[in-house]
């Protein structure tokens, strides 16, 4: 499947909403995307294996939920791009509640299909998750995120979207 460019009178045919209940199935499959795509863009073989060796029906069952809790004090947390053939993308900004974690607005995963890529939707998804961390009571006047130093596609991205350097952030196993 293919998307029109940005600029066509086709982008019309995209629009961003708030994610439903109804679109858990949907959502879960932009996830298991998103989720693999770490794993296979920004990493060696061990790193696919370990994205993907996690996402069981459990940890769908436990996201999902999540998901649902953090939607029940957010409505607008978590926003899809929705084609006529169904969703392509998404945008999912922590709760308000969570914002102490970074002491700011916390932009949780962003994520396209591929094909949708290039069109200017993730721009609108962008907008939404701004939209959604205005409207917190935060600490600090900021959107943090976490990208991975080898995906130069989303690092791009956030670059364009005026994202600056803020930290680091490390890690190892339990």
């Amino acid at each position: 499947m293919t998307y029109p460019r940005r600029g066509t009178s086709s982008m019309t045919d995209i629009t961003v909403r708030p994610y439903d209940e109804s679109d858990a199935d949907d959502l879960w499959s932009l996830k298991r995307g998103f989720e693999l795509g770490i794993g296979s863009e920004t990493g060696g073989q061990d790193k696919a294996a370990t994205y993907a060796a996690k996402l069981t029906e459990e940890y769908r069952k436990r996201w999902l939920a999540w998901v649902e809790r953090c939607v029940d004090e957010d409505p607008d947390c978590v926003q899809l791009a929705v084609h006529e053939d169904g969703p392509v993308g998404y945008v999912f900004v922590l709760p308000g509640s969570l914002a102490f974690i970074w002491d700011a607005a916390v932009l949780n995963e962003v994520y396209l299909d591929p094909p949708a890529r290039g069109t200017g939707v993730a721009d609108d998804l962008m907008d939404a998750a701004l939209d959604c961390a205005r409207s917190q009571p935060l600490p600090l006047d900021r959107l943090v995120l976490d990208v991975d130093r080898e995906n130069d596609r989303a690092r791009a991205f956030y670059d364009r979207w005026g994202f600056e350097h803020w930290g680091e952030m490390v890690a190892r196993e339990l």
